[in-house]
């Protein structure tokens, strides 16, 4: 049986970054629960090309090897930082790259970071319409991390590890045997 594939981008360049962070920590809770092998990559990781590419084909190797494993992924989780109420542009430009029906029908887990709480809609406002428009599944829970949230780039927070719960239990209606799968084997 081939393991199911759960992708993580992170739409920061910073390194440490609290949206990996976030991204890693709700992918590696979601692979665990539902045994998805799992990659997570930031805009470091696509590297230079991405902002000189005006299709996918000026893409290099590196850059086209990521989109490719978001485009092959049973799952995305996404998470973007919040520059002045949206996603930083490079982000978005990772995101135009690629074919609105490659996206089509995939769960999507939407995350984003802030300095505060005034951003908290952006993952309303801004990430969930983009990924209506491929026609994806964002999951009902979307979630929020401000800079309270973490401690040394780990969460350190009770409520936002409630909300990750809960939006990696929305995963069950996509992948309803997996936890069964998983319970059996252990």
């Amino acid at each position: 049986m081939v393991a199911r594939k759960l992708v993580g981008i992170a739409g920061s360049f910073n390194r440490p970054s609290k949206t990996y962070a976030l991204v890693q920590n709700v992918a590696d809770l979601a692979a665990n629960q539902y045994g998805f092998a799992s990659s997570i990559y930031d805009l470091q990781d696509v590297g230079p090309s991405l902002g000189a590419a005006q299709w996918r084909k000026d893409l290099d190797d590196q850059a086209k090897r990521v989109i490719d494993d978001i485009v092959a992924s049973d799952v995305l989780v996404i998470g973007s930082p919040t520059y002045k109420g949206s996603y930083p542009g490079l982000f978005k430009h990772l995101i135009d790259l690629i074919d609105p029906h490659e996206l089509r029908a995939k769960p999507i887990i939407i995350t984003a970071t802030g300095g505060g709480d005034r951003h908290a809609l952006m993952v309303e406002h801004q990430l969930r319409p983009l990924f209506g428009f491929f026609m994806a599944h964002t999951l009902p829970t979307a979630v929020y991390a401000s800079d309270r949230d973490f401690t040394d780039y780990k969460i350190s927070s009770e409520p936002l590890s409630k909300r990750i719960d809960e939006v990696i239990g929305e995963l069950a209606a996509f992948f309803p045997g997996a936890t069964a799968l998983l319970a059996a084997a252990e």
